[in-house]
């Protein structure tokens, strides 16, 4: 094997290492929950998938809003729609 190929394989084994879920050293590891139990966790909670078709520079200013609120995209739309429909 090339010295680049092998630090190709290298670099992904450590990619794995640090996605992997319960890595040591790599912080604090989220929990894994398949798509199943997410959807039911979801509908739980009342919440419905909605998909919309928005321009590009509506959704960077709603990434943009996100992003300086430190919230989820989710969370922003939702307030906003709440706002627009209420007044």
């Amino acid at each position: 094997m090339k010295k680049t190929g092998m630090a190709k394989s290298d670099a992904k084994k450590l990619m794995g290492q640090m996605a992997a879920p319960g890595a040591p050293g790599f912080g604090k590891v989220a929990e894994v929950v398949d798509k199943r139990e997410q959807r039911k966790r979801d509908q739980a909670l009342g919440l419905v998938p909605f998909a919309v078709k928005l321009n590009e520079a509506l959704v960077a200013q709603l990434h943009a809003l996100a992003k300086d609120k430190g919230e989820e995209m989710n969370v922003v739309v939702a307030e906003l729609l709440a706002k627009g429909l209420a007044g």
